[in-house]
């Protein structure tokens, strides 16, 4: 064998750097916000011919610290929380605080009719029931059972 290196090795290396460099500035481990350790909210939007099923997942949150809201063609899922805990001991006081939001909006295909909307929450899965109609009026704020 020669002592000379193979030329695809280092076209392999420099890939493989390229790829790494990718990940880390394409935002590919950040949120929808493009802030690091944030959480992304993931949906499905089902076509079912007279209604829409859009189905969140939301792992972590209580029914009360969702919101949800339709106005004309778009669905806007929020969910908001904040943890705090206080440790007293002899020397020092020690409170540690967490908050965590998730955010979605999504543009419909067509018009809902806003006052027959409906939602429900269950082991961290938002289901959300949007009937299907001719035109769009206002908005509302939907009710989470």
């Amino acid at each position: 064998m020669s002592g000379r290196r193979n030329p695809f090795d280092d076209i392999e290396e420099l890939f493989n750097r390229f790829s790494q460099q990718f990940e880390n500035q394409s935002g590919l481990n950040q949120d929808v916000f493009g802030m690091a350790g944030g959480s992304r909210m993931s949906i499905d939007l089902a076509d079912r011919d007279d209604e829409y099923v859009v189905t969140a997942d939301t792992p972590g949150f209580e029914r009360e610290e969702i919101s949800v809201r339709v106005t004309d063609d778009t669905l806007s899922i929020e969910a908001d929380r904040e943890e705090s805990t206080e440790q007293e001991d002899e020397t020092y006081i020690r409170s540690e605080r967490r908050s965590e939001s998730m955010r979605r909006s999504i543009r419909l295909p067509e018009p809902v009719e806003e006052e027959s909307v409906s939602a429900t929450y269950r082991n961290g899965v938002l289901t959300i029931t949007l009937p299907k109609r001719d035109a769009a009026s206002g908005g509302r704020t939907i009710d989470i059972e």
